[in-house]
């Protein structure tokens, strides 16, 4: 083992979070010094170790800035739409008052497809604040599951932007992505949602805070629960479509030459993701009274957070270019390959490490997917396992979610709790959802 190696990706990780944690020092820049240290501590020469940051860069943006861009703007259109009230209340009608939580859950787990965690929970929250007030039964009872169904959705299925760069960076098909997020994303929702909920709710009693008096309007005009659906799927249904005509299943001739090109072309996400924003855009948008204005200032805004996810995917992008340019990343594939240590393990291990650290559950992802992607070439991994790889990453970067967190804190505001009380619901429910997602992955590591 090359000693010099080592030590420059353990002093790169230790600048990465020396520079986020003390000083507060933006994601994006961190990542791109980081490169520089491991570069220059490996012994690369300037023009390479730049020219390898600019490859890193180019090679992983050319893919995730147009996804992560298009998944923006359709998902602001189903926000503003009011489509994620009318789904909400179409959800509750069909299960009724007994079973809300398992709705709100099934809610969550739907609207934060297209829509960004935060915003989907703000949009979503009145709706259990009048849950609780109607049933006078704790408000965790109907938090955690959306909760839950918000953050597995948000964490395993594209185009979310996590799942997105984590498999950009590792070569992983969305289509097979998708197909596994929901596998290991439904058990999640179900044990972190509904089932720790009712646990949760006998032991802590919380009521709707007084000074949360929001009320969850849905516009006169807005679409019916089965168009949101039916929109929400059609970028996810042809993704998944092209991926199983792609597959070993359809090979050898066994489908028309015409068939596979309409699939392979409709069926990338920039396509699927152009046609869903099209049929929002008129369905969502002019069918519903929205003038042109409007809509090219809703899918402007809807941009502006998008542009620092892209940004720090680059970064995370070039990080694993400089790993595997300096022959970091091979050292440390060759060192760790083994049966009892494989890939989907190490990955989960280091994205729980850094997020644990530093709070972001993207900066862990794109962090652990950057030093697992050399381990790739040794692994032989197939394509369902690169896709394996990726829950596996994001299950990791979801766990123990704590002070360091945003999400902690708007967690605590909306709900009234103490930091007691938000570690003992919020904190165990994160957990619960990497555990379960951990499981699920290492079961198909070894199926698929």
């Amino acid at each position: 083992m090359d000693i010099q190696l080592l030590l420059s990706v353990f002093l790169g990780i230790s600048v990465l979070l020396f520079l986020i944690l003390r000083l507060k020092i933006q994601a994006f820049l961190a990542l791109l010094i980081t490169c520089i240290v491991v570069g220059v501590t490996a012994g690369m020469e300037p023009s390479l170790l730049l020219k390898s940051i600019k490859n890193g860069m180019g090679g992983t943006l050319g893919f995730v800035a147009t996804v992560v861009g298009l998944g923006a703007l359709f998902g602001a259109i189903l926000e503003r739409s009011g489509g994620a009230q009318m789904l909400a209340n179409s959800l509750l009608k069909a299960f009724g008052i007994a079973k809300a939580p398992w709705a709100v859950m099934l809610t969550g787990f739907l609207v934060a497809i297209p829509v960004f965690f935060d915003v989907a929970f703000i949009i979503l929250v009145p709706l259990i604040y009048a849950l609780q007030k109607q049933t006078k039964k704790s408000l965790l009872l109907y938090a955690i599951p959306l909760l839950a169904g918000l953050a597995i959705t948000h964490t395993f299925i594209p185009p979310t932007p996590g799942p997105i760069a984590v498999a950009e960076i590792l070569g992983a098909d969305l289509g097979y992505v998708i197909i596994f997020g929901f596998i290991a994303g439904l058990p999640a929702a179900i044990i972190a949602g509904p089932m720790l909920a009712k646990r949760l709710s006998k032991r802590i009693h919380v009521d709707t805070p007084e000074e949360m008096t929001t009320v969850m309007e849905v516009p006169e005009n807005a679409p019916s629960a089965v168009q949101i659906l039916a929109i929400i799927a059609i970028p996810i249904v042809l993704i998944v479509f092209n991926t199983v005509l792609g597959s070993p299943l359809f090979q050898d001739g066994a489908l028309p030459d015409w068939m596979l090109y309409l699939s392979g072309l409709l069926g990338h996400p920039f396509v699927a993701l152009i046609i869903a924003n099209i049929v929002a855009w008129y369905f969502l948008g002019i069918r519903k009274g929205f003038k042109k204005d409007q809509l090219l200032e809703i899918s402007t805004k809807s941009l502006y957070p998008a542009g620092v996810i892209i940004l720090l995917t680059g970064a995370g992008g070039a990080f694993k270019q400089v790993l595997i340019d300096t022959g970091a990343g091979k050292m440390i594939a060759e060192s760790l390959s083994s049966d009892y240590f494989p890939p989907v393990i190490f990955g989960f291990v280091v994205a729980a490490i850094v997020r644990i650290l530093q709070g972001s559950a993207t900066v862990a992802m794109i962090t652990a997917a950057g030093i697992a992607s050399p381990m790739l070439s040794i692994a032989n991994t197939s394509a369902p396992q690169l896709a394996v790889l990726v829950i596996a990453i994001a299950s990791g970067a979801t766990i123990f979610s704590h002070v360091n967190d945003s999400g902690f804190w708007l967690v605590k505001q909306y709900l009234g709790l103490t930091e007691k009380q938000t570690f003992t619901s919020w904190t165990v429910m994160t957990s619960l959802i990497a555990l379960v997602g951990l499981v699920v992955s290492t079961m198909l590591w070894y199926v698929v």
